[in-house]
């Protein structure tokens, strides 16, 4: 048995797996905009530009990856809890074998189809050359970005959330330095970029390889292990899929809405972007401790221990939520001092500054229902949270937006309310479908 599922606190175990993958994803944030800084020191507008188009094209699809592989770390936290050893090395050889595969079909669409990507994010013509190269490069890097989650989520799986840090460290550390020797030394531009990212990406997939082979050597894969089971790949599926399809639609939405702020012109397109930056860092407390909660009510319920499971979700919502409402409050009052991290233009410093004024209600409607998909996740109901996000990108995310930005011409105000509205009633929605199943236990017991 694991630690999750002895007598160890709660809210203690909840926080000691939380911690180490919110540096995790902080440091995989931050050399991605040291990618941009590098580029910018040493490179025109230009290449920026094909750099900032193709990371953002990247990180959708690399949102999908980590969305299937999702269901490895439920499959392993599930048999761990239950102190099932055989089907875990089943889960990592059926991973190994199924998700290559998926890894070339996903190299082929990014290298063979990258006209459509680059029309997709609406390119400019400058940029184009160089944005292809860039594709084309990090496009051969996919196998490397699946190798690096599949042994995460393994590792995350076995409640050890520590090692898959370090081999993200490894890949930072491996980024920057090779940022400056391509970028800055031999003046590569994009393609540069593009390789120190690659180069980043195959030394943490041999890192984390190389902690998981000594760290877990019971579960090493074997060629007899490396074949596909077909119930384990069904489980695997059945919770990747609607998280791989949800996050792409997310990611979409994303897009979307980047391309409405766009069509108000330069000021307002800069600081949607400089506000989704934002964004982006103070959600990775909520998306730390969604993860944190599907990978421990995973063991939990492998443990047949669904009170605790339970209380795993009351804990992650109570430090979720709280952290929320504490930037949201904050927001309220110096919103302009966030924006100006990013920019020194005073008119997109105001208006970003109102846009994130509003948008960063959604730090508290976001932090439930990512709490509560972690926990429908770990359960292996990962359609509610699928359904939930699609429900509100489609019907109150996107079509907010546009709205806004059509009747609220003078302000960004009402167009940041979107997502938080969106958000809310995704909560609504995961509230609702554990109070049902709350219910349904009752009756049956």
């Amino acid at each position: 048995m694991t630690d999750t599922v002895s007598n160890e606190n709660v809210k203690k175990a909840l926080v000691r797996f939380a911690i180490p993958y919110m540096i995790a994803a902080f440091l995989q944030t931050l050399y991605g905009l040291v990618d941009l800084f590098v580029v910018g020191l040493f490179n025109t507008a230009t290449t920026t530009t094909a750099v900032a188009l193709g990371s953002q094209i990247m990180h959708m699809i690399t949102v999908i990856i980590l969305g299937l592989v999702l269901g490895i770390t439920v499959q392993a936290g599930n048999f761990s809890g239950a102190g099932d050893k055989d089907s875990i090395k089943k889960v990592i050889g059926t991973s190994l074998v199924f998700f290559a595969g998926i890894a070339v079909i996903f190299t082929l669409i990014i290298c063979c189809f990258n006209g459509f990507w680059i029309r997709l994010v609406l390119t400019p013509a400058e940029a184009v050359k160089e944005t292809r190269q860039y594709l084309l490069i990090c496009g051969l890097g996919v196998p490397f970005i699946f190798g690096v989650n599949i042994f995460s989520g393994i590792f995350r799986g076995l409640s050890d959330s520590r090692r898959p840090m370090y081999a993200v460290i490894v890949a930072c550390f491996v980024n920057i330095i090779l940022d400056f020797v391509f970028v800055g030394g031999f003046n590569l531009g994009a393609a540069g970029a593009a390789l120190a990212t690659v180069f980043g990406q195959l030394f943490s997939c041999i890192a984390v390889y190389y902690l998981f082979s000594k760290n877990c050597s019971t579960y090493k894969p074997s060629l007899k292990n490396c074949r596909i089971d077909r119930f384990i790949l069904k489980k695997v599926v059945f919770v990747g899929i609607p998280v791989a399809l949800q996050d792409g639609f997310i990611q979409i939405a994303f897009l979307v809405i980047t391309i409405i702020a766009n069509a108000r012109g330069l000021i307002d397109s800069a600081a949607v972007g400089v506000v989704e930056k934002l964004i982006c860092f103070f959600f990775l407390v909520p998306s730390a401790f969604m993860s944190a909660i599907s990978a421990l009510t995973a063991q939990n319920m492998g443990a047949g221990n669904r009170q605790r499971a339970k209380e795993t979700l009351r804990y992650g919502l109570i430090i979720s939520v709280s952290w929320g409402l504490f930037i949201a409050l904050i927001n309220q009052f110096i919103p302009q001092v966030f924006v100006s991290i990013f920019t020194r233009d005073e008119l997109v410093r105001a208006a970003g500054a109102v846009y994130l004024k509003a948008y960063s209600f959604d730090t508290i409607a976001a932090s439930v229902h990512f709490c509560f998909s972690g926990y429908f996740c770990g359960d292996q109901k990962s359609y509610i949270s699928f359904l939930h996000n699609i429900i509100s990108v489609l019907l109150i995310r996107i079509p907010g937006a546009y709205f806004a930005s059509k009747f609220f011409t003078d302000t960004l105000y009402p167009m940041g309310l979107a997502a938080p509205v969106g958000s809310a009633v995704s909560a609504l929605i995961c509230i609702g479908f554990y109070i049902y199943y709350i219910k349904k236990e009752k009756k049956e017991t």
